[in-house]
C-alpha cells in the first residue's frame, strides 16, 4: 500500500509576505509617484511664498506667515493613500485568489502593507516637518508640513503619531470602500455613498437640533491634538473590520 505524503502548509509569515510582494510589484504608484507629486506641490508652494514675500512690505510678513498655517497643500498625500488602497484591493484581489491565496491571508497581508506604508510616509513627513520648524518655514514662514490642523507645539514623535493616525485612517477607509466595490460593484458604491451622506446629514441635524455643538467643541478641546487623532483610530479599526467582513464573502470577477 502506497502512502501519500501531503506537502506541509506554508508558514503564515511566508504567505503574508507573498501578498505584500504582490502589492509592491509596481512601486511606482505606491512609493515613487506620491513623493514626486508631493515634491512638485512643495516646489510650487515655495515659489508662491517667495512671490508673496517679494511683493509685500516687511511689516506685513508676520501676518502673512500666520495665514500660511492654514495651507492644505500636504493633504493630497492622505487622500491619495485612500485611492491607493482602493486601487490595490480592486486590482490584486482577484489575482491573488486565482493563485490560491485565502481571503484571510490576503486581507492580513494587505493590512500589513498599509501599516508599513503609513510608517514610511509618516517618517518622511515628520522629517520634513522638523526641517520646516528648524528653518522657520524654509526661510519664508511657509507651513506645509506643520499646518495648523497637524497640531502645534508637538514633539517629533507626537508629530509622527499624528501623521501615522491620518494615514492609516485613509488607508483603511479606502480598503472598506474597495471591499464594497469588489463585492457589489458600482451599485454597491452608489448605495454606500448615499447611506453615508444620509448618516452624516442626520448627525449634523441631530447636533444642531439638540444644540450639542458646544459639547463637541469642548470634547475636542479636552482631548487635545493627540487625543483627537487617537480617537480617529476607532473609525480606522471599524473600517478595517468591516472591510474584511465584506471582502471575505466577495466573489472576484474579471
Amino acid at each position: 500500500m502506497t502512502t501519500i505524503t501531503l506537502p506541509s502548509p506554508r508558514p503564515i509569515t511566508s504567505r503574508l509576505l507573498s501578498v505584500m510582494k504582490l502589492h509592491f510589484a509596481n512601486p511606482w504608484t505606491t512609493i515613487t509617484l506620491p513623493w514626486i507629486i508631493l515634491g512638485t506641490i512643495f516646489a510650487a508652494n515655495l515659489a508662491i511664498w517667495a512671490l508673496i514675500f517679494m511683493n509685500t512690505p516687511a511689516s506685513e510678513h508676520a501676518a502673512i506667515a500666520r495665514g500660511f498655517q492654514w495651507s492644505g497643500a500636504s493633504l493630497y498625500i492622505f487622500v491619495y493613500m485612500m485611492v491607493v488602497a482602493i486601487q490595490a484591493i480592486n486590482v490584486t484581489f482577484p489575482f491573488a485568489l486565482g493563485y490560491g491565496v485565502t481571503r484571510r491571508d490576503y486581507y492580513l497581508g494587505t493590512s500589513l502593507q498599509f501599516v508599513l506604508l503609513s510608517v514610511m510616509y509618516a517618517a518622511g513627513l515628520t522629517i520634513l516637518a522638523e526641517i520646516e520648524k528648524a528653518t522657520n518655514g524654509w526661510g519664508l514662514g511657509g507651513r506645509m508640513f506643520t499646518a495648523a490642523y497637524f497640531g502645534s507645539g508637538l514633539t517629533w514623535y507626537e508629530q509622527f503619531f499624528v501623521f501615522f493616525a491620518m494615514l492609516v485612517f485613509f488607508f483603511f477607509v479606502g480598503a472598506a470602500v474597495a471591499a464594497v466595490f469588489v463585492r457589489w460593484k458600482a451599485t454597491g458604491i452608489t448605495f454606500f455613498f448615499i447611506a453615508l451622506g444620509v448618516a452624516v446629514l442626520a448627525a449634523l441635524y441631530l447636533l444642531t437640533l439638540t444644540d450639542s455643538w458646544p459639547a463637541v467643541g469642548r470634547f475636542f478641546e479636552t482631548a487635545g491634538w493627540l487625543g483627537s487623532y487617537a480617537w480617529s483610530l476607532i473609525i480606522t479599526a471599524i473600517s478595517c473590520v468591516v472591510g474584511y467582513l465584506i471582502l471575505r464573502r466577495a466573489t472576484p470577477r474579471t
